[in-house]
Order: structure tokens, then sequence, then C-alpha cells
């Protein structure tokens, strides 16, 4: 049974002619549209996508190449496969799904990604004797992209999946290595700029170890944007709703990291706050996630740089690249 995608059915367009549809279409307003429909869906109760069980569904790669999608377009494939209740985080073209020996059913929908290229291209600046000038432009390339439960005739390879408390146990020295102070003790958690140090509650005042971890990290990302590390200041760019806009951030960088650690993603208890007013932005400008989501993978980037054998938090694939407005939208063959 082919599935479909809830909410997000409106903005579905064939894949044969997704490339020229997709080129005409204002991709930021149809990606954050998208994402407003996989928070929105539901009995009444929002859920970002970037919340997550910590399984292989987390963390969207490709069949072809095994490595990792990155930024806007991790967090669009997490709202496809949360839409559609996909179960694995396996991706790739009907041509790779092809190569791999696997078909992808008739009916199913695809979800495209963008790749941007930084291409050079010659002007003339004033006086046509004067030298060329060159400029930098960015040119995008559609992919459409299946999951694998959309497909029939494949294999997944086995894969060793480390243990509980090993998990646990990797989280814990992945944030000691972030080299920031936390200070344990009293109710809240916070990070105090002051004295750049996280402040948090003791382990035991927790419902669990992932939550635990969850803030302990997302307080880490607060501590990221400081101006002796990343400088992330979003006042800039979005005035009065900074906060919401910072919170926004570094809980897609929560996700991010947590899912690289196989650990899960639960909301805080403001979740429900400030998810509100981040989803006023989200409709009033459909660039803001785009923003977001680079500066969560900039931070990501960041936290596993200070790890004594970095893993890879996504390396570039063949449908990225360094560009935060990779544009996500989705498709049927």
């Amino acid at each position: 049974m082919p599935r479909h995608n809830n909410g997000a059915d409106r903005l579905t367009h064939s894949a044969r002619d997704g490339d020229a549809a997709g080129s005409r279409a204002d991709t930021y307003a149809r990606v954050t549209a998208a994402i407003i429909a996989a928070i929105e869906h539901g009995a009444g109760e929002w859920h970002a996508p970037w919340f997550h069980n910590g399984s292989c569904a987390a963390r969207p790669t490709n069949v072809a190449s095994g490595r990792r999608y990155r930024g806007i377009n991790t967090v669009a494939l997490w709202a496809a496969a949360m839409a559609s209740g996909y179960n694995d985080g396996l991706w790739g073209t009907y041509r790779q799904w092809q190569e791999a020996g696997a078909q992808v059913r008739k009916g199913e929908r695809s979800t495209t990604i963008v790749l941007w290229k930084q291409v050079s291209s010659f002007d003339k600046a004033g006086d046509t004797d004067k030298d060329d000038m060159r400029h930098a432009r960015m040119f995008a390339g559609a992919f459409s992209v299946f999951n694998v439960d959309q497909v029939d005739g494949y294999e997944r390879p086995p894969t060793h999946l480390l243990s509980e408390n090993e998990r646990l146990a990797q989280a814990e020295a992945f944030v000691a290595n972030l080299g920031i102070t936390t200070v344990f003790g009293g109710t809240d958690a916070f990070y105090r700029p002051s004295s750049d140090t996280v402040v948090m509650p003791d382990f035991g005042s927790f419902r669990d170890a992932p939550s635990f971890y969850g803030v302990w990290l997302h307080e880490h990302g607060h501590a990221s944007g400081a101006k002796h590390r990343l400088d992330r200041d979003l006042s800039g760019r979005f005035g009065s709703v900074a906060y919401a806009a910072e919170e926004c951030c570094v809980e897609i960088l929560s996700g991010l990291v947590l899912a690289d650690l196989g650990i899960a993603h639960h909301p805080r208890p403001d979740h429900a706050a400030y998810l509100a007013s981040w989803l006023e932005v989200l409709r009033n400008d459909p660039r803001a996630l785009f923003t977001a989501a680079a500066k969560a993978q900039q931070a990501a980037d960041w936290m596993h740089a200070q790890q004594p054998s970095p893993p890879s938090s996504g390396a570039p694939d063949e449908t990225e690249a360094d560009y935060p407005g990779s544009p996500v939208f989705t498709g049927t063959v």
C-alpha cells in the first residue's frame, strides 16, 4: 500500500516534472509549510520532528554513500518520516534503490532534496575595458529520494548496536569533552554567560537518563553560541523573537547530537510555549527554519570537533553542500 504524507499532501507534485515545478516554486515556503504540517499533525498535540526515539530513523542516511544528511535536509527528512510513519532512516534516489537491487513501489511519494553548489560567474563591472569581476552564485539541483519503507527487495545489512549503558557512557564522555564547566544542584537548568558555566539539577531530578542528557546537551547548545565559541547572535535576524529562535536552534542541535549518540530526544516541559512562538515565526518568515537548522548544524559540527576522535556528524553527501538553505519538498512517482 502506498504511504501518504497526511497534512503535507497538498504540497506534493509529480516527481517526473518535479525539477521544473520546484525551480518555479518558493521552496522556502514549501519546506516550511511541510514542517508546520508535520508539527501540527495529530490530535491537538504539537510534536516537532526533531524529537525522536534515538533509533536509526533519527539518522537520515543515503543508501548509496552511507553518509548522513545535514541541516535543513535532516529536519525535512525527519518531518517526512514522522508524517508517513517510516521506521528507518535509510533514503535513496529511485536509481540508487535499483542499483541496490530494490524497487520503489508504484504510487509511493518521494521527498526531493536539493543540492546547492557554488559556481563562479563573470560579470562586467563598469567599463568593458576593465577586468571581469568574478561572483559566486548558488546553483540548485534537485534529487527525489525514497525511504527504505517505500521499497521492496532490499535487505538491510546487519549493524552493530551499542547497549544502552554504552550509549549513555558515550554521551557522558561526549559532554565532558566539550570542556564547559557544569555546576550541579538546584531545580533549574540553564547556561550562565557571566561565568561561562552550565547549571544543572542533579541526575536524580530527571525522569530517565535520556531526559538528563537531553537537557545537559541543550544547555551546552546555548553555551556553544558564546562569543568566544560560535558567536551566535540571533537578535539581529529575529528581533523580539530571538529567544524562541535560539530555543528552536538548540532543540534541533540536541536532536542532531542525540541521534548521533543513539539516545532519545524528549520534549522539554517548556516545549509547547516556545514552539507556539516559533510556529508564528515560521508562518511569517519561510526562511527562518533554514537559518535555525544551519546554526544548529554548525553547533553540532563544533561539538563533534571537540571530541578526541571526531565521528562523522553527517558528512556532506551527493545531496548536500555547505549552504544553509538546502530545501526539501515532496512529490509522487
